[in-house]
C-alpha cells in the first residue's frame, strides 16, 4: 500500500512541476451587453474540464430554473456570480476565472458590457495581455464595442481576438462575418489596433471554440482555444529599464534595512549602480533578498527586498532605478483620463493620486478636449462625466518618479481617489512631463512669513466662514474684523460677492466654476497669511473637498473653519438679495440649497447656531476662540 501511495505522490509531484513550467496568459473578454462574454468563458471552463461534478449538476439545475437557453446548459451561470447578474442576465462586476490546458495556464477577466460599468472593464483590462472583443453577429459593431476597443488601445493591449459570436443565429453566413470584420478593422486602424484575429463563433454551441468546426467551412483560421494556447506575448517589462516602486521599508532589526516591492520592469543584480527617485540619491545593490534565498539576478514580476551599500533615506512610494536608465521626475504632466465616477470631474478640485506605490495630492485642469469614442472626434469640454475620456494636465503637490505609460504601465498609470469618500473616481495614463514643471521654481526671499507676522505682533491665520446664502456669514465676518481692528490687528476680509466683481468675475455658478472660485480664493488667502495677516474669508464654499484643500494650503493651526449654521428655511425667509425667490421661480440655476448641494462641515473649529445668536454674540464667540488658540 505504501508503494502505491509513493507512486501517487510521485505522479502528483511530476504533474505540479509540469504545471509550474506552463506559461500564463491573462486575457479579458469585453464588448457590448449580451454579446455572450460570460457564455464564452463558461464554455472554455467546461471544455477544458475545469468544472467539478457537483458544479456540473448545479449548473444543469440552474439552467433549467433560469430557462434562457431553451433547455440547453447556460454556461454564463458559471461566471455570473452576483445575484443581481443572474436576475438581470448581465455582468456587473469583473469576474476572474482560472483554467488550464496541457499547453498553457490562463486567467480570464469577464468584464461588464453595460456602459454604466465601463469603469469595471478598465480594472479588468489593466493586467491583460490579450483582449477578446465579442460582437453579436446580428448587431455588428456597436458604440460599446468601439468604447471598449478604444480603452483596450489606451491601456496598451495590442493583441485582439475579434470573436464574432452567435453565428448560429445568422446561419453561419460568411458575408455577415466579413462585413463586421471590415467595419471593425476600419475603426481599429484609427486607434492603433493592428494585430487582430477574427474568429466566427457560437459560444453556446461550442462552434470554433476548441477546434475548427464544420459549420464554417469557409473559415481557415485557428479556433479560439488554439489561438489562446499559441499566441506569443512578448514580456516587454523584462526588456524595459529597471524599476522597483518601494512598497515597504523592511527593518526587522538594527542589523538589516531593506526596501521591498515588486519589480515593475527590467532586471537587477548585486553590484548594480542604482538611483532613488525623486530624491536622486545613488548607491549600489548589496543583496537581493527573498524569503527563500538571496538571488544573483531578479527580473520583472518578482517580489524582492534590496539592500544597498549606503545608508540612504528611502520611503514607501520612492522608485529605485538603475543609474543607466533612471525614471523621470516631475510634478506636472499631460495625461489621458478615464472618468469612472457618477459625480463629474471638476477642474481644480484636489484628489488623491496613486502612482505605483506613491500617493500624492493632485489637481486636474480643465480638459484640453474629450474624445467621442464613436468618431474619435476631439470635443471641447469643461469637465468629464461618467465614462468620458479626456486629455488633461495633472499637477501634483510634490515631484514624483514616473515613466510615460506606453513605456511602463506601472510607473505611468495612475488612479484618482476622492478624498472624502475614498472611492476610485478616475484612471489615467501619463504622457509626458510639462516643460514648465522644470522651468518654474519657487523664488527664495529674504523676508519670511514669521518676520512679517512679528512686525505686526500677531499670528497669521485664515477664518473661513461657510454656510448657506443668507446665513449671516458676511455680517458676522464684518463684525469680527471690526473687533480685531479695534485691538490693533492687521486683517483683510475676502467676501464672495466682492471677489466676483474682480478676481473671479469670469466664473459662473456651475459646480466646476464654484470649485475654481474657491481654489483662487484659497490661493489668495495663503498669500495673505504669508504676508502675516489674519484673513477673513466669507464664501458659501459648498463642497467639503475645496474647504479641505484651502485648509491644507497653510500650516496646522492657521486655518479655522467657521460654520454659520442657519437652517434653509430661516435663510430663505431673510432672502435679503431676493436670490431664493428667483431660484424657486427657476430664474436662477445652480443655487446652493435649492438645486445645488451644500455639504455641511463635519468638524468645524467654530460652530455657530446663527439663527439663535445675535451678531455681536457670534463675533465675541469667535474672538474668544482665537484668544484660546493663541492667534490674538
Amino acid at each position: 500500500m505504501a508503494h502505491v501511495s509513493d507512486l501517487i505522490a510521485t505522479d502528483i509531484e511530476q504533474y505540479l512541476k509540469v504545471h509550474e513550467r506552463k506559461s500564463l496568459l491573462r486575457f479579458i473578454t469585453c464588448g457590448s451587453v449580451d454579446d455572450g462574454k460570460s457564455t464564452l468563458i463558461g464554455r472554455l471552463l467546461y471544455d477544458s474540464k475545469m468544472i467539478f461534478e457537483d458544479q456540473m449538476t448545479a449548473l444543469e439545475n440552474d439552467s433549467k430554473k433560469v430557462g434562457t437557453q431553451g433547455g440547453e446548459i447556460d454556461f454564463a451561470l458559471l461566471v455570473d456570480g452576483l445575484a443581481a447578474e443572474r436576475e438581470q442576465g448581465i455582468t456587473i462586476d469583473v469576474a476572474y476565472r482560472f483554467f488550464s490546458t496541457e499547453k498553457r495556464k490562463f486567467i480570464v477577466a469577464d468584464t461588464p458590457g453595460h456602459e454604466q460599468y465601463t469603469r469595471n472593464m478598465v480594472t479588468g483590462a489593466s493586467t491583460a495581455q490579450v483582449a477578446v472583443i465579442l460582437i453579436d453577429a446580428r448587431k455588428g459593431v456597436l458604440t460599446q464595442t468601439r468604447r471598449h476597443s478604444y480603452l483596450v488601445s489606451l491601456i496598451g493591449i495590442r493583441k485582439v481576438v475579434l470573436a464574432i459570436n452567435k453565428m448560429d443565429l445568422v446561419d453561419y453566413d460568411q458575408a455577415t462575418f466579413e462585413r463586421i470584420l471590415a467595419d471593425y478593422k476600419a475603426f481599429a486602424a484609427r486607434i492603433g489596433l493592428a494585430d487582430i484575429a477574427a474568429i466566427p463563433l457560437s459560444a453556446l454551441k461550442g462552434v470554433n471554440m476548441l477546434a475548427r468546426a464544420e459549420e464554417t467551412p469557409w473559415y481557415q483560421g485557428p479556433s479560439l482555444m488554439e489561438y489562446l494556447e499559441t499566441v506569443e506575448v512578448e514580456d516587454e517589462a523584462r526588456k524595459a529599464p529597471f524599476r522597483l516602486p518601494v512598497q515597504w521599508v523592511n527593518r526587522p532589526n538594527l542589523d538589516f534595512r531593506g526596501f521591498s516591492g515588486q519589480i515593475a520592469a527590467g532586471e537587477i543584480r548585486p553590484g548594480d549602480a542604482v538611483r532613488v527617485q525623486p530624491s536622486g540619491r545613488a548607491s549600489t545593490v548589496a543583496r537581493i533578498v527573498t524569503q527563500d534565498r538571496d538571488l544573483e539576478v531578479a527580473v520583472a514580476g518578482q517580489s524582492i527586498t534590496l539592500t544597498l551599500a549606503d545608508e540612504i533615506d528611502i520611503s514607501r512610494g520612492d522608485v529605485i532605478s538603475r543609474t543607466d536608465g533612471p525614471a523621470s521626475v516631475a510634478d506636472q504632466f499631460e495625461a489621458t483620463l478615464v472618468w469612472m465616477s457618477d459625480g463629474a470631474m471638476l477642474p481644480g478640485r484636489p484628489y488623491l493620486m496613486k502612482l505605483g506605490t506613491k500617493v500624492v495630492t493632485a489637481s486636474i485642469t480643465e480638459p484640453k478636449y474629450k474624445v467621442n469614442v464613436n468618431t474619435l472626434e476631439h470635443l471641447a469640454a469643461k469637465k468629464l462625466d461618467l465614462n468620458e475620456i479626456g486629455i488633461v494636465n495633472v499637477a501634483t503637490d510634490q515631484p514624483v518618479a514616473f515613466d510615460p505609460y506606453k513605456e511602463n504601465t506601472t510607473t505611468g498609470g495612475f488612479i484618482l481617489i476622492d478624498r472624502i469618500s475614498n472611492a476610485t473616481v478616475g484612471a489615467g495614463m501619463l504622457h509626458f512631463a510639462l516643460r514648465r514643471s522644470d522651468n518654474v521654481h519657487w523664488q527664495a526671499v529674504d523676508v519670511a512669513k514669521d518676520q512679517r507676522a512679528d512686525l505686526k505682533g500677531q499670528k497669521p491665520a485664515i477664518l473661513w466662514f461657510t454656510g448657506l446664502s443668507g446665513a449671516g456669514k458676511s455680517t458676522i465676518a464684518n463684525m469680527v474684523e471690526k473687533k480685531l481692528y479695534a485691538r490693533g490687528r492687521h486683517t483683510y476680509l475676502l467676501d464672495g460677492d466682492n471677489v466676483r466683481h474682480g478676481l473671479n468675475k469670469d466664473l459662473g455658478f456651475t459646480d466646476a466654476d464654484r470649485v475654481e472660485n474657491i481654489r483662487r480664493v484659497a490661493e489668495v488667502s495663503k498669500l495673505m497669511v504669508d504676508a502675516g495677516l489674519i484673513v477673513l474669508v466669507s464664501f458659501i464654499s459648498p463642497f467639503r473637498s475645496e474647504r479641505r484643500m484651502a485648509r491644507e494650503l497653510v500650516k496646522a493651526g492657521e486655518f479655522f473653519e467657521v460654520f454659520v449654521d442657519t437652517p434653509l428655511a430661516v435663510a430663505e425667509a431673510r432672502d435679503v438679495k431676493g436670490l431664493y425667490k428667483k431660484a424657486r421661480e427657476g430664474k436662477l440655476k445652480n443655487f446652493t440649497g435649492i438645486d445645488s448641494p451644500y455639504e455641511a462641515p463635519e468638524d468645524p473649529e467654530i460652530h455657530l447656531q446663527a439663527a439663535d445668536l445675535a451678531v455681536e454674540t457670534a463675533a465675541d464667540a469667535i474672538i474668544a476662540h482665537l484668544e484660546g488658540a493663541g492667534v490674538i
